[in-house]
C-alpha cells in the first residue's frame, strides 16, 4: 500500500485525506439521521395528546425541545398555539428550516469531495504524463524506468481518485435522499399537530378568525 502511495505522487496525499473525510462524514450522518434519533416513536403522539388535553405546561415544551429535531419543531408550534393556526404554521415552518439545515450538515462537504477527487486524480495523470514527456525529451525512449514511473503515477492517481469519488458520490446521494425522507416525515407530524391544535386558539385569535 505504501509503495502505491509513493508511486502515485504527492497528489495521493490530498486524495487520501478526502477519503478519510468522506468516510467520517458518511458514518457520522448515518448515525445522526437514524429515524429513532430524528423522530422518536414515543414523541409522535405525545405532542398531539398534550395539545388536545389542554394540560400543557412549560416543562412539557422544554422536554420536547431537548428530545429531538422533531421535538423542537413541535415545541415551536405549541409555543404559538394560542396565537392561531397561521402563527403555529409559521413558527413550525421557521423551526423546520433550521432543523433541515442541521440535518444537511457536512453534506456539502461530502458532495465537494465526490466532485474534486476525480479532478485531483486527473491532475495526477497530467503531472505523470508531463514527467513521461520530460524523460523522453531528456533521455529518449531508452530509459524505461523513467517512462514507467511517470505512467504509473498517472494511472495510480487517477484510479485512486475514482475509487474515492464513486462511493463518496453514492453516499452523498443516499444521505441527501435520507434527509428528504426525514423532512417529509417531520412535516407530516407537524401537520397532525396543527390539526390537533387548531382548536387551541386564544380569545384574540378566535375573534380574528371570526
Amino acid at each position: 500500500m505504501l509503495e502505491l502511495i509513493q508511486a502515485g505522487g504527492w497528489l495521493m496525499i490530498p486524495i487520501l485525506v478526502c477519503s478519510v473525510l468522506a468516510l467520517a462524514i458518511t458514518l457520522e450522518r448515518l448515525w445522526a439521521l437514524r429515524r429513532e434519533t430524528i423522530l422518536p416513536p414515543a414523541l409522535r403522539g405525545q405532542a398531539r395528546r398534550l395539545a388536545q388535553g389542554r394540560e400543557l405546561e412549560e416543562r412539557h415544551i422544554e422536554t420536547l425541545q431537548e428530545s429531538s429535531p422533531l421535538g423542537r419543531i413541535l415545541a415551536m408550534g405549541l409555543l404559538h398555539r394560542h396565537h392561531g393556526r397561521a402563527a403555529m404554521a409559521e413558527a413550525i415552518e421557521d423551526a423546520g428550516r433550521h432543523e433541515m439545515h442541521r440535518l444537511e450538515r457536512y453534506l456539502n462537504t461530502l458532495g465537494t469531495i465526490a466532485a474534486i477527487t476525480p479532478l485531483l486524480g486527473l491532475l495526477g495523470t497530467v503531472i505523470g504524463m508531463i514527467r513521461v514527456f520530460g524523460a523522453i525529451s531528456a533521455e529518449g525512449l531508452g530509459d524505461a524506468q523513467a517512462l514507467s514511473g511517470g505512467i504509473g503515477e498517472a494511472l495510480i492517481s487517477t484510479a485512486t481518485g475514482l475509487t474515492v469519488a464513486i462511493p463518496a458520490l453514492m453516499a452523498y446521494r443516499y444521505l441527501r435522499g435520507l434527509v428528504d425522507s426525514r423532512v417529509v416525515e417531520m412535516e407530516q407530524e407537524a401537520l397532525r399537530l396543527l390539526e390537533a391544535g387548531g382548536g387551541l386558539q386564544g380569545p384574540a385569535a378566535a375573534r380574528e378568525a371570526a
